[in-house]
């Protein structure tokens, strides 16, 4: 305990009124996706960009992408995330991927599957609590 740290339950419910950038929105696409392909390997925690990442960092950038649809965030450049932006940003980044894995090194992967799980997930209607729940089904 700190005593020189008050929260109230307002603090715990306040939106968070930090940045929100094309940047960050292209990051959460390419961790979320590739940590869902490892995932679908079997690996558990994978290194991404100097970082060990595992479940919670995916589902945290998918969570955070459907919250920005749902929401109709703006980004700093004023764009709003919409399906439509995601969408195009997911295709850029995955043109990027395979460029910087090779293209024999990401269709040897599941990288189909995990792109539409992520896809399907992040632009759903409603909230999928957990994106490991529809991710069980993909596993051979």
């Amino acid at each position: 305990m700190r005593d020189d740290v008050e929260v109230s339950q307002a603090d715990l419910l306040e939106i968070h009124r930090g940045e929100k950038t094309e940047a960050g929105l292209r990051e959460n696409i390419r961790v979320g996706i590739q940590y869902i392909e490892a995932w679908l390997q079997g690996r558990g925690a994978v290194p991404l960009y100097n970082l060990m990442e595992d479940a919670a960092t995916a589902e945290i950038s998918r969570a955070q992408i459907w919250q920005w649809i749902r929401f109709n965030v703006e980004l700093t450049d004023g764009r709003k995330v919409t399906p439509e932006l995601f969408n195009q940003l997911l295709e850029d980044e995955m043109v990027n991927l395979r460029g910087s894995l090779g293209a024999e090194n990401f269709n040897a992967g599941r990288f189909d599957e995990a792109i539409d799980l992520f896809r399907q997930m992040s632009i759903a209607k409603t909230f999928i609590p957990f994106l490991t729940l529809p991710a069980y089904e993909l596993i051979k």
